[in-house]
């Protein structure tokens, strides 16, 4: 009966993979974090300038304004209010993203650690396995070298 362990490449195939998956997703969440920063620079932007047009609007100082300049400067910065909204929309979304993409990467972390694992204990038993083989055969070559040894 032959009771040798073999090394098995799919369990270091399967470790590979997870980590290609846990790349991927490492990946895909700097891209979400990127989008987030980019969406959020955007957002500032887009305040500064609504705020320099209301304060432009409200300053006492400035002379008035004719009234179809006024209404441009309001339809304008109401258009800076939705812009806004629509910005602090997406930035909700890629939010939600990126929670969602660390638990994926989470997931997909476990799932790599357990296949190296698994990958590890399988080199092991193989490694324990040749040991055992070495060891028995020098043995043998002992008790052979022992048994030749000419008897006094």
């Amino acid at each position: 009966m032959n009771d040798q362990v073999i090394a098995r490449p799919c369990w270091t195939v399967l470790a590979d993979k997870a980590e290609d998956q846990v790349t991927a997703i490492q990946n895909e969440l700097a891209f979400a974090r990127k989008r987030l920063e980019s969406l959020q620079s955007s957002q500032q932007r887009v305040q500064v300038m609504y705020d320099e047009y209301r304060d432009k609007i409200n300053n006492p100082s400035q002379e008035s304004l004719g009234m179809s300049e006024a209404m441009n400067q309001r339809q304008f910065m109401s258009q800076l209010l939705v812009l806004m909204q629509r910005v602090k929309t997406d930035i909700q979304h890629t939010e939600n993203l990126l929670l969602s993409i660390k638990e994926r990467l989470i997931e997909a972390e476990r799932e790599r650690i357990k296949m190296q694992t698994l990958a590890d204990q399988n080199a092991m038993a193989v490694r324990k396995d040749l040991n055992k083989r070495e060891q028995k055969k020098m043995d043998e070559m002992g008790v052979m070298q022992f048994n030749l040894r000419p008897q006094h």
